[in-house]
């Protein structure tokens, strides 16, 4: 059963900062991808080996937006991990950006009601946990807001302010698992968080959050 928190939230997801090893190549295809608007780079030294512990996904009004969003991300140079489909959840499929960073595109309708579009309803980052309960209290203890919570499988914040990054968590190995890789992994994330609280610190899962950065600039 799902449970909702009252506390206010004093921290929401301000930002999702990728390490690639070339942002210049990963910025062209994120720009390709259409996704460019939700996500940082930086250049990393140093890169992680398997599963990541996470993915970034889109929720999206059909399934033609579904296809319409992961033909443009092959096209750009991604590979698919899962083509997309009918589920009992909806429809949708999973990418892997040539950086590494894997990304799920989904909705919950079964049926086309109108034509594609570029437009994305709602941007999630879900983490591969350990143990969900114990990771979710340690969030509410930094002062997020528990939106939804189903015992120990899944748990997803309220994102503040409205169209802000969704976080949510999901057991790590069940995860991989959805997306269709190994959960074996190591090295670093290749994800940094940007906290709206403007503090840094690390969780339980070893995710670093920083002080959220400035937004982008719209390219000309």
């Amino acid at each position: 059963m799902a449970t909702t928190a009252s506390t206010t939230a004093r921290t929401s997801l301000a930002s999702v900062t990728l390490e690639v090893a070339d942002p210049e190549a990963a910025r062209r295809f994120y720009r390709a991808f259409g996704v460019d608007a939700h996500v940082h780079l930086r250049a990393a030294g140093t890169h992680p080996t398997g599963f990541r512990g996470f993915t970034l996904a889109l929720t999206v009004s059909g399934p033609a937006t579904v296809d319409a969003f992961v033909a443009a991300a092959v096209e750009a140079g991604a590979t698919v991990l899962k083509p997309a489909a009918k589920s009992l959840w909806g429809y949708g499929g999973v990418v892997q950006a040539p950086d590494g960073t894997i990304w799920k595109i989904a909705t919950s309708a079964k049926k086309d009601t109108g034509p594609a579009t570029r437009e994305i309803d709602e941007f999630v980052l879900l983490l591969g946990v350990e143990d969900v309960k114990a990771t979710k209290q340690y969030y509410v203890g930094r002062g997020l807001t528990v939106a939804k919570s189903f015992g120990g499988k899944y748990a997803e914040f309220a994102s503040a302010p409205a169209g802000a990054v969704k976080l949510a968590l999901y057991k790590r190995t069940a995860l991989a698992k959805d997306l269709g890789v190994p959960a074996d992994g190591s090295g670093p994330r290749g994800i940094v968080l940007g906290s709206s609280a403007g503090d840094a610190f690390t969780d339980p899962d070893g995710f670093a959050w920083e002080a959220a950065a400035p937004p982008a600039p719209t390219p000309s």
